[in-house]
């Protein structure tokens, strides 16, 4: 298994993924619009994506997107996409995604990693709890939905 920081040219095997997280998520299929969003994401660089890659065929990816905490006057990234291919999950990739996402993060200076996930989804709240991640008990996040 192989990770790494995905390029434009990995947009395509990308694309796929993202548009299966995105049904995952309860959205409908769209691959044409996913290929656009992430593709816009490259050309921006507003968006850091890694990619497990298995013999040569991605099979899962991260993304963060920047974001700043205004007391601390330090980065933070918002983990706010992972996802593994089905037929590859339960072998750790997702761990290993995770793993490259703190790396980069202490490597750009980030004082955190900020992360959602659906109350529902209790694998991938294991997987963060292992790995030091704590809900927050301090503030509530809200949402405004536009």
């Amino acid at each position: 298994m192989e990770i790494f920081q995905a390029r434009p040219e990995h947009l395509e095997e990308v694309s796929k993924l993202f548009d299966q997280y995105r049904v995952f998520y309860k959205s409908s299929s769209d691959c044409e619009a996913a290929r656009k969003f992430l593709e816009e994401r490259f050309q921006k660089g507003d968006s850091t994506i890694f990619v497990a890659s298995n013999n040569g065929c991605v099979v899962g990816f991260t993304q963060l997107y920047p974001s700043f905490s205004s007391v601390s006057m330090k980065r933070v990234w918002i983990l706010n996409d992972l996802f593994v291919d089905e037929s590859h999950r339960g072998n750790g990739v997702a761990k290993l995604l995770m793993s490259a996402a703190e790396d980069f993060a202490r490597e750009t200076g980030a004082i955190r990693i900020i992360l959602a996930t659906q109350i529902s989804n209790v694998a991938a709240q294991s997987l963060y709890e292992l790995r030091g991640y704590a809900k927050d008990e301090e503030f509530y996040h809200y949402a405004l939905r536009l």
